[in-house]
């Protein structure tokens, strides 16, 4: 039997390699829309965090994010980012 490679994203926030379906995506659309990406599979820009508000809290201090879209991400997205996060936290 064939053994299944499993892919690996990196966490933009605590920068440790873990299985995909561990993280979460956030994308950036082509019109410029930053949102969670729950189910991993939207269209645009991936950028992956572990699903916990510590590592959250790291991309936002370090602007994690404006390196990984390559552009400036106002405070507001990060803070409706962070209100979806904590809905979704295990």
């Amino acid at each position: 039997m064939k053994v299944r490679k499993i892919p690996l994203r990196q966490c933009i926030g605590c920068m440790e390699q873990k299985p995909k379906k561990e993280l979460i995506r956030i994308v950036k659309s082509k019109d410029g829309e930053i949102k969670l990406d729950l189910t991993g599979k939207a269209n645009g820009r991936g950028a992956y965090i572990c699903n916990n508000v510590e590592c959250f809290k790291k991309i936002e201090k370090r602007k994690a994010l404006n390196r990984a879209f390559q552009q400036e991400i106002d405070k507001e997205i990060y803070e409706q980012l962070y209100e979806e996060l904590k809905k979704n936290e295990k």
